[in-house]
């Protein structure tokens, strides 16, 4: 009866929290529309903590960013696929590697049949060893080269989302007519006057 207990007293927990938390944006969304401020104030140092949490934990970084719902699934699809893709290559080299030493060492293997015929040449082996280890290594790369972007890409997105993208920013080109006559060709230029 005690397990149902702590299971009880923790949903509850939780939903009290959530609510809490839940009211806590309410107001703030409430104060920053009254205010008529950004949102987003400049913060220095989120591009380096977005790039330190994904590096110590894989998408830690797109999760800081708030920008987890399609990025996590392509990190960790492609690191699963990479790694999964790292060990089946790994496991066939050696296969094939043992396949190779045995029948060097004048035993059978199993890419030869009872009767002593053989399935796999030696120059097959030795070729199945050079493909699979150049798939090993091209899968360990490639999941080295997603942790690496995944970092880039967090430290990027940091950047990039402390930018003002409010429709107070406005451009207002104007034309200024050169006042000088006494010159025989008019100067022509153009002015482009920007303002935040």
């Amino acid at each position: 009866m005690k397990l149902y207990n702590y299971i009880f007293l923790v949903f509850f927990f939780t939903v009290s929290i959530i609510n809490a938390q839940k009211d806590k944006d309410t107001v703030k969304v409430k104060e920053i529309q009254q205010l008529r401020i950004s949102p987003v104030k400049y913060n220095p140092l989120s591009p380096s903590k977005a790039a330190f949490y994904s590096a110590v934990f894989p998408g830690a970084g797109q999760i800081y960013n708030n920008r987890y719902w399609w990025q996590l699934p392509l990190i960790y699809g492609g690191m699963a696929a990479s790694v999964y893709f790292y060990i089946d290559n790994s496991n066939e080299y050696d296969r094939f590697r043992t396949a190779f030493k045995r029948r060097k060492a004048g035993l059978s293997d199993e890419f030869t049949n009872l009767d002593g015929s053989i399935l796999i040449s030696d120059a097959g082996l030795e070729s199945a060893q050079k493909q699979l280890r150049q798939n090993r290594d091209l899968s360990l790369l490639t999941t080295v080269l997603i942790y690496v972007l995944q970092i880039v890409e967090a430290s990027v997105t940091a950047h990039l989302l402390q930018f003002d993208t409010t429709d107070d920013l406005s451009i207002a080109p104007y034309a200024i007519p050169d006042r000088n006559i006494t010159e025989s060709s008019p100067n022509i230029g153009l002015t482009l006057k920007y303002s935040f």
